[in-house]
């Protein structure tokens, strides 16, 4: 079959390196994609974005799959463009998607529906003063968090009522978020081990990937700003089995049950982020899509193939008694970021070392920000590489080591990266 993958960053290099290796995919085209996307991949220059272009594309070029990488396309309602036009496509309407695009919604829901989380109020910029109000009351810490789509950046977490105040001033009224900040969810700061879960559903039945540990903040020590991600593991020690299927009874499944009884049904990727407390797993975040970079590390640990499950979760056709993903082995990912990243950061900067890392057996530099420029890769994004080691039987601690030494082979100017990921797996 003939796949179209949609988007440019890290997330879909590591979707079109895995659909590549299905003996059911004849060809691969990426829109937009980047440089390490374009050697196992043709590129079309358009944009995600552009969704009348992509249709007409997929129509034109008989594509048989399309696959939706970032969430604005999702938020905007790609899927259901691409469904008037009879062409398949795996990820989520945008009703369903509002489990991302809108915090508002996704507390509601789960509120109706019983699903484990945060106690929470929402307010919207009509009832300023209420908030104001409201947070110079409640417990603290507390977390704020916009509505609408932010780049993973929307969420702030306040330990004090002066850093509440400034979170509100920022959102509702400086509006450092755009319009995603009209609509604000105050909710309780959560304690515990943060973790991410997968699941790949058609609507009604589901199977589920490698949980994964993702580290936000750009600090080692997870200290500083709240990033797109900085490194991420898997599987993560601290969802065992046992946990996974309480994870899926309590929290997948009424999800999935909840939104197909509200005239929503899920079909794609729904993440579901975690805390894990002595009180039981609660839900800090939905995303309808596969996470970014939790995706470079669950991938290389899914032994089925990849192209065969979306196709079938997007015709909602997964088999009732499909296994759920075995896992064996570990993935590592390190995430080198530009200089300034989350702020404003410089861009152009030559990439040294990507030959030497193909040198590398288990070893994937998975692209996020680059571009081709003047017979160079450079730097094009704040989130530059994601240089990710995998085995099938290797333990965690192996392929950190094996992550870190290619990492000491790349460099361009002002490159950041954490020195800590997936100690947390190691109980370090």
């Amino acid at each position: 079959m003939n796949v179209l993958v949609i988007g440019s960053g890290g997330r879909e290099h590591a979707l079109v390196w895995r659909i590549a290796q299905s003996p059911q995919v004849r060809k691969i085209f990426c829109a937009p994609g980047n440089p390490g996307i374009g050697a196992i991949a043709e590129l079309v220059g358009l944009k995600a974005s552009d969704t009348s272009g992509l249709a007409a594309f997929a129509l034109r070029e008989h594509i048989d799959l399309t696959v939706v990488g970032p969430e604005a396309p999702l938020a905007s309602g790609i899927v259901d463009s691409f469904l008037e036009k009879g062409l398949v496509i795996f990820g989520p309407t945008k009703e369903a998607a509002a489990l991302e695009w809108s915090k508002a919604f996704a507390k509601d829901f789960m509120q109706r529906n019983g699903i484990p989380t945060a106690a929470s109020r929402t307010f919207t910029t009509d009832h300023l003063e209420a908030v104001k109000e409201y947070i110079a009351t409640c417990p603290l810490p507390l977390v704020l968090k916009a509505d609408g789509l932010a780049a993973g950046k929307g969420v702030v977490i306040c330990a004090t009522r002066e850093d509440a105040r400034q979170g509100i001033r920022e959102m509702m009224e400086e509006k450092v978020y755009g319009d995603a900040g009209a609509v604000v969810v105050v909710e309780e700061l959560l304690e515990g081990v943060e973790a991410s879960v997968f699941a790949v559903s058609d609507g009604e039945r589901y199977v589920t990937l490698a949980p994964a540990q993702d580290h936000k903040r750009i600090l080692d020590g997870d200290r500083g700003k709240n990033t797109g991600g900085m490194g991420a593991y898997a599987p993560t020690p601290f969802v065992p089995e046992d946990v996974l299927r309480g994870v899926c009874r309590s929290i997948i499944e009424p999800t999935l049950q909840g939104m197909a009884r509200e005239g929503r049904p899920y079909r794609g990727c729904l993440y579901v982020g975690l805390m894990l407390s002595p009180g039981g797993a609660r839900v800090v975040e939905f995303n309808s899509r596969f996470g970014d970079p939790e995706t470079q590390v669950i991938l290389p640990l899914f032994h089925g193939d990849l192209a065969a499950l979306l196709l079938d979760a997007a015709c909602g056709r997964i088999q009732a008694a499909a296994p759920q993903a075995t896992v064996a082995g570990s993935a590592a990912c390190i995430v080198l970021a530009s200089q300034g990243y989350p702020d404003a950061y410089p861009t152009g900067k030559v990439i040294h070392g990507l030959e030497a890392l193909q040198q590398c057996p288990g070893v994937v530099a998975f692209h996020a920000g680059t571009k081709q420029e003047g017979g160079h890769v450079v730097t094009a994004g704040g989130r530059v590489l994601g240089i990710t080691a995998f085995s099938p039987d290797a333990p965690l601690a192996s392929v950190l080591r094996e992550a870190y030494k290619a990492v000491e082979k790349v460099s361009f100017d002002g490159m950041h990266y954490r020195r800590d990921i997936g100690k947390k797996g190691l109980g370090l």
